[in-house]
């Protein structure tokens, strides 16, 4: 457990604390005032690994590396694999919709329109990801 995890664990402690001292009535302002802590964290926390990623990349680019931007960045492989495990995942409520209100039709037509999708994905026809594509065209030619 590192440093922050305790300290959000004490503040959590804290706050049930005073929640059994004050009463039901004061729950609400105790939950949203531990939540904006949770939230000053988060923030905090993900503004030092930006700034640290970044300062990682100046330093490669000041080294004279390459940076190979096709990799888990937008259109590698990391983001078609999250692509087509989120479309799996939402297949599963939408079969059994389908399946419920329209029988083996229904199934029938949410598998396709979830193929479909994925089949966009992969071809690269989506409205992003071409906007996407001619602006890294444009760049090429900077």
């Amino acid at each position: 457990m590192t440093a922050r995890d305790h300290e959000l664990k004490k503040d959590l402690a804290a706050t049930l604390e005073t929640r059994k001292e004050l009463g039901p009535e004061y729950e609400e302002e105790l939950v949203e005032a531990f939540l904006e802590k949770v939230d000053r964290k988060l923030d905090a926390e993900i503004d030092r690994r930006v700034r640290r990623q970044s300062a990682e990349m100046q330093m490669a680019v000041a080294r004279g590396a390459r940076l190979h931007l096709d990799g888990p960045g937008p259109g590698g492989f990391g983001e078609r694999f999250g692509f087509a495990a989120v479309s799996l995942v939402l297949a599963i409520p939408l079969s059994a919709i389908a399946v419920v209100n329209a029988e083996l039709p229904g199934l029938l037509v949410s598998w396709a329109g979830i193929v479909g999708v994925n089949a966009l994905n992969v071809a690269g026809l989506f409205p992003w990801q071409q906007r996407r594509r001619k602006r890294d065209a444009a760049s090429d030619w900077e």
